[in-house]
């Protein structure tokens, strides 16, 4: 098995990316049996499809991998790296662009939803950065790629790239990498909007719970979180149609690792007076560590770029020798 995934270094990371990917980024970090790999870098060449200051750019990249270190992932046990160390991403970026159709590219609907109104004025690498996600993963020649439902259509079309590239140059060069939806993963919603995703891009910093909040945040945003003046029930469904009810009490699950009917055996009939304290105090249990990691290895930026330092290199390692099957294929000299 040979895991790869990215994040963008961008915002804060939040309760939602920690519940809907890095906890599962450690828990199959920790499950690699010998011979597999897991390659985790912050994609930091995607980033730059909209406009960054640099600085930004530089400072959020160092907080962005510090930030995964304090969740659990570990250099030793996974290959962790920024994008932008492993230039053949962009190599085979290249090559992998004079193998994918236009019309694939047309039926990304993540661009439409970034674009807006003004596709015209959007950038070149924000229309054809779905083959640089395709490069991310055939690079590496990924076997498993965590995903959640919005990236289901990204990874179809790594697929159908491989697929083509293998056949166009009569290789089996690239495996098909086949999803992976952990059951663990939680679709976290904003704490203002039932109907919203928890977002590091929402503009409210009360709609999220941040690793980096201190104890003092996280009960005042609990505290404040939407909810209703209904008592909690006794069985999970009552909660249909109770979707701010229901997000708390999934997250006290997830955290707690118990069941959404367990929780509700404990607080069904109680209202949320007595609820949100024990979610509030469950969330700086769980965050409190990560918190503290966090700002230690922050304090120490040139252990932060050593880390990843190295693991672009053990990176490149396989990344090179990648890229020599892939200009031996398409007939570079």
């Amino acid at each position: 098995m040979l895991i790869v995934s990215g994040i963008q270094p961008t915002g804060n990371l939040q309760l939602g990316n920690y519940l809907g990917a890095i906890r599962n980024w450690v828990l199959m970090q920790d499950a690699l049996k010998p011979g597999d790999r897991a390659f985790f870098f912050i994609a930091d060449m995607h980033a730059i499809t909209l406009k960054q200051d640099p600085a930004d750019l530089k400072r959020s990249t160092r907080e962005i991998a510090a930030a995964l270190m304090a969740a659990g992932i570990d250099p030793a046990k996974a290959t962790l790296f920024n994008q932008s160390r492993v230039m053949e991403h962009a190599e085979l970026a290249w090559v992998l662009g004079c193998t994918a159709r236009i019309g694939w590219l047309n039926r990304m609907t993540q661009f439409k939803e970034k674009s807006g109104k003004d596709r015209e004025g959007a950038s070149v690498g924000l229309y054809t950065y779905p083959v640089l996600q395709a490069a991310d993963v055939l690079l590496y020649k990924a076997t498993h790629v965590p995903v959640g439902e919005d990236q289901k259509q990204h990874l179809e079309l790594s697929r159908d790239t491989a697929t083509k590239f293998n056949t166009d140059f009569g290789v089996e060069l690239f495996p098909l990498p086949e999803p992976i939806m952990p059951p663990e993963a939680l679709r976290v919603k904003s704490l203002r909007d039932g109907t919203a995703k928890m977002s590091k891009s929402d503009p409210s910093d009360q709609s999220r719970i941040n690793l980096t909040d201190s104890a003092e945040d996280i009960r005042n945003k609990v505290k404040r979180a939407k909810t209703d003046p209904e008592p909690l029930p006794t069985e999970v469904k009552g909660l249909e149609g109770r979707l701010e009810a229901r997000n708390l009490v999934e997250i006290f699950a997830t955290l707690s690792g118990r069941t959404m009917a367990e929780v509700l055996g404990e607080f069904g009939g109680q209202g949320f007076g007595a609820f949100k304290p024990a979610l509030a105090d469950l969330l700086v249990e769980k965050l409190a560590p990560m918190n503290d990691r966090y700002r230690e290895l922050l304090a120490n930026p040139a252990a932060i770029d050593q880390a990843l330092a190295e693991g672009a290199e053990a990176a490149r390692q396989v990344a090179q020798e990648t890229m020599r099957e892939v200009r031996d294929a398409v007939g570079f000299l």
